[in-house]
């Protein structure tokens, strides 16, 4: 037992702590999906997107739009800087996300888009609705 004590730690050894940012809201499964987000964006975690239907890349949900992006479909994972060329990254697809760690366009209210992210399975909770009673 040379090194460790008898819970297995070696002396010095150092951990890191996660420290969650709590855009997660729930313990529903998350889902995600690597997509191709559009050029010309910086997309940070927590943004909200929609699917331009005619390339098929991601791009911010801006309800006003007109090209398939003014339906919001996913929440971007990690942030990702498309705004020079086209970048792949991840979305999530399905899950329960605190709105108060969420970005979205002003076009948007939130209950607005809390009732357009429901059909995708993605449930969006207030930090009223967060709270344990």
């Amino acid at each position: 037992m040379s090194g460790t004590n008898s819970y297995g730690f070696y002396p010095g050894a150092r951990s890191a702590t996660f420290v969650p940012d709590q855009l997660i809201a729930g313990n529903l499964k998350l889902v995600t999906a690597t997509v191709t987000f559009a050029a010309g964006n910086m997309l940070i975690r927590g943004q909200v997107v929609g699917r331009v239907t005619a390339s098929g890349a991601y791009m911010p949900c801006v309800k006003s739009a007109t090209d398939g992006s003014q339906v919001p479909c996913g929440i971007v994972v990690d942030t990702v800087d498309a705004s020079a060329t086209a970048q792949t990254g991840s979305i999530y697809q399905m899950g329960e996300f605190n709105s108060n760690y969420m970005t979205f366009d002003a076009s948007w209210t939130l209950d607005d888009l809390t009732q357009a992210l429901r059909q995708w399975s993605i449930f969006v909770k207030t930090g009223i609705s967060n709270a344990i009673v």
